[in-house]
């Protein structure tokens, strides 16, 4: 029954938007340039890898040596904007429709993380990932990484229909208000180096 809603909300969504879509990916071509999505490998089901899509939202600038540049230098003003209210996120519902994502369900976050879960965290990757979660609707990037981890696992545990339709019902709220966007004090969200557990294991 999940799968059935996933597949026919984001094919509907992906109707309705297409015209957001659509001017979403001509303005990033005229002031970021190609490529206009952002491709990167993530964790899936069971960790098992699968390319994420999303909208650029910052520059492509190196310095002398090649480096990318940080976060808070490269993110532009067009792309706070495209992710304060989540639309760089748009590219995602194909993601969807391939089966890769869940429109609900815990954020699908880097594969070099997956050896700094503890056996607790790792739980996350049990059910399909979703565009939206039990923890952006309760803090998205304010919270720390434990505290999301907690809440994805909680989602694993009493997920549900209802619980689902709620999340989709607070994602709108909080994508309404930008609420919990970045991470106090960065431009994006700190990597995440291991939880204290995992760290006096050796693991971090």
């Amino acid at each position: 029954m999940k799968r059935m809603f996933d597949l026919s909300a984001s094919t509907l969504l992906l109707i309705i938007f297409f015209p957001v879509i659509l001017a979403c990916g001509l303005l990033i071509k005229m002031k970021l340039g190609s490529p206009i999505l952002f491709k990167q490998e993530r964790p899936g089901l069971n960790g098992k890898p699968f390319y994420l899509y999303k909208f650029r939202s910052m520059t492509e600038e190196r310095n002398d040596k090649g480096h990318m540049l940080p976060d808070h230098i490269r993110l532009t003003s067009f792309g706070e904007f495209l992710r304060r209210y989540s639309l760089d996120e748009l590219p995602q519902l194909i993601n969807v429709i391939k089966g890769d994502l869940s429109l609900v369900g815990p954020r699908p976050l880097l594969m070099e993380y997956l050896p700094l879960y503890t056996s607790e965290q790792a739980k996350r990757h049990i059910v399909r990932p979703g565009i939206t979660g039990w923890a952006q609707v309760n803090g998205r990037n304010a919270l720390s990484w434990e505290e999301k981890f907690e809440h994805d696992v909680w989602y694993v545990n009493n997920r549900n229909l209802l619980l689902d339709l709620k999340i989709l019902i607070l994602t709108i709220k909080k994508v309404i208000n930008s609420e919990g966007v970045n991470q106090p004090g960065n431009a994006t969200m700190e990597s995440f180096k291991g939880s204290k557990s995992t760290l006096k294991e050796g693991n971090g």
